[in-house]
Formats: C-alpha cells, structure tokens, sequence
C-alpha cells in the first residue's frame, strides 16, 4: 500500500544519458539526495549544478554514499557486467545494486548469484519504461529481487513512478491505492522485472509495426490515380477506381487520438511527428533493435508460445535496415532463371 508518511533516501545513480540524467532530476524534484557519476564528466559536472553531488570515479561515489548504499546502474546492457564487476568489491554488506536499463533477464539471474552473495550485496533489476518524456511523465517500473531490499527502495520507486493521476482507477479497485496504480510493480525474485519488461518491449514492437502498416496503406490509397505498366511483370491494378484517396496522414493520427479504440501514447507521439514532418523526410526508415524483441521471441519459443505478430514485426526490423538484400536478390535471380522476368522499378512509390 502506498505510505502514509512520504520518506526520501539517498541514492547514486552510474549513467547520466538520456534517462539516467532526468531520473535524478526527478528524484531531486522529490526531495531525494543524489550521488552520480558517468563517463563523462561534463554530464556529472551539469547535474551537480542542479544539486546533485558529483563523483567522477566508481570509488569517490561509493565513499560518498551512506549504509546502507542504494546504487542504481543505468547504462547500456552491454557494459553492466563490467560495471558490476568494478563495483561489487567497493560495497558492503548490506548495499543494493540496481539495474535499471535494458538487460536480459537470464543475466539478471546470473548476475544475482555467487559474485553479490559473496559480497552480501543485494541485487535488483528495475524494467525501466518512460523515455525522453519521463522526467515530466514518470517512468513504469517493473521490478525484481528480493522483497526486503525492493521494500526498502519504495520511496524510490514511488518518486520516480507517474503516479495515480496518470490513469483513471480501474473499475473495481477499492481503498488506498497500491503500488502498481502509482506505477511500479514487484513481479517476482531476481530477473522477473526485465523479463516484464521484456515482453513490454515486445508488444511495443507490435503495436509500433501495426501504426506504421495501417498508416502506409493510408499512404498508399492514391495508387489508383497514378499510370501503371501495362506488362507481364506487373500485378495489374483491376480495381483503380477505388483507390483514389488522398489521405492527410497527419488529420487521421490526429481524429485517431480522440475517442478511438486505438488511441494511445505511441499515436500521440506519431500525429505530432507528422504535424512537424507531414512526409517524415527526415527519417531514412532504418529501424534499430536493442534486443528485448529477439530476448521475447526466444522466451516464446522455450514456452512453446505463439507470438505471430510480435515475431513480424522485430523481422520487419532487420528488413528496414538492408538485412533482406540478400533474400530478395535471390528471388529476383531465380524469377529471372524459370521466367526470363526482369526486375522492374517500382513506379508506385
């Protein structure tokens, strides 16, 4: 249940980027006292002139910080294990290690093991969703680890965390509101917040896949309008009538957003960017993946699990950044080996 007294703590934050910077500043904006530290020193030295207290090496931030020492890592997943590895021999028993990126949940486990138990040191994993836009929006949390330190990091959490205000109750629920209606959940032992989070960012692909089709079928219904080849090697257009709309993108993402089914926050997002840049001439299309979507793919298989959409839509991916050349090359070559078919450029762009 939410507490009756509100408590701050003190908490040292390793990453200052994009989210790491507005997370402190958060925290700050609610009383909490914040160490930190990145690589560069220019991005501890512009916190520390917004109160924070700077510390340019691992060492000087543990010295800096209080028993019981709450540490929250928020880097790219590919050197949290370093990270780690450099700061376990730093604290004591007792002190909490928390990831809050994007890293797999199996190393989550891992890493919860024989390394921070030698060291008496805690660990938590902390599925981190909000963005750019958390500072003002707060930030979902999905956690896992062990109930007395995530107990003990509540006033934490609950800063960070949009609070109750961000949606309206759900029907149903009744008296103090909990932990998840501010916000963040504890999902389970070590590994079960990125697991959440996992399958979070994988629906997230979905979802974003699903605008991005819808809306270039809208692109596209003009096609009736346009000349077409009258040839073997093109699909001929037996219904041009019918396709002779000129949709304004921008106008439907921005009809969508009010009292349809599928409004959300990543349709928001999407009618300001085509108000800004009505054709998105500044986007070349190459779409990146920082794992979670392949890391729930490969969870769904072990369970022996479905996941059609979800599996489409991180293939999508790889095809938006040149890694089906290959694959279609081969299907022009033996096109033009049983059929003499030539390639044809495609006019209907």
């Amino acid at each position: 249940m939410e507490p009756t007294v509100k408590s701050t703590m003190q908490l040292g934050m390793i990453g200052l980027g994009r989210m790491g910077a507005n997370m402190v500043r958060r925290l700050m904006d609610d009383g909490h006292r914040c160490v930190v530290h990145d690589v560069s020193a220019e991005a501890v030295d512009v916190l520390a002139s917004h109160g924070a207290v700077p510390a340019h090496t691992l060492e000087e931030l543990v010295a800096t910080l209080e028993a019981p020492r709450n540490v929250w890592v928020m880097i790219p997943a590919a050197f949290v294990d370093d990270t780690i590895q450099r700061l376990a021999p730093l604290l004591s028993p007792g002190d909490t290690i928390i990831d809050g990126g994007n890293s797999w949940y199996r190393h989550d486990v891992d890493r919860s093991g024989p390394l921070l138990v030698e060291h008496g040191i805690h660990y938590v994993d902390v599925g981190t969703s909000g963005g750019v836009h958390g500072l003002e929006r707060g930030y979902c949390l999905m956690i896992g680890g062990e109930t007395e330190a995530v107990q003990r990091l509540a006033p934490v959490f609950t800063s960070l965390a949009p609070g109750v205000d961000a949606a309206g109750r759900t029907p149903g629920r009744q008296g103090d509101p909990a932990p998840t209606e501010q916000g963040w959940l504890h999902c389970g032992p070590s590994g079960a917040g990125h697991f959440v989070k996992m399958v979070h960012n994988g629906i997230e692909y979905g979802l974003m896949a699903a605008y991005a089709e819808g809306l270039n079928v809208l692109a596209k219904a003009n096609i009736g309008a346009t000349d077409h080849a009258a040839d073997a090697e093109t699909a001929p257009l037996d219904d041009a009538e019918y396709y002779r709309y000129d949709i304004d993108l921008a106008a439907v993402s921005e009809v969508w957003r009010r009292g349809s089914v599928v409004s959300s926050w990543l349709l928001d997002l999407t009618a300001q960017a085509l108000l800004d840049d009505p054709k998105l001439d500044r986007y070349a299309g190459s779409v990146s993946d920082s794992g979670e979507g392949r890391w729930t793919i490969h969870a769904a298989i072990d369970e022996g699990v479905p996941v059609p959409v979800l599996s489409a839509a991180l293939y999508q991916r790889f095809s938006s950044r040149g890694r089906s050349d290959i694959g279609d090359k081969v299907l022009s070559a033996m096109r033009a080996g049983f059929g003499g078919h030539h390639e044809q450029k495609d006019s209907s762009r």
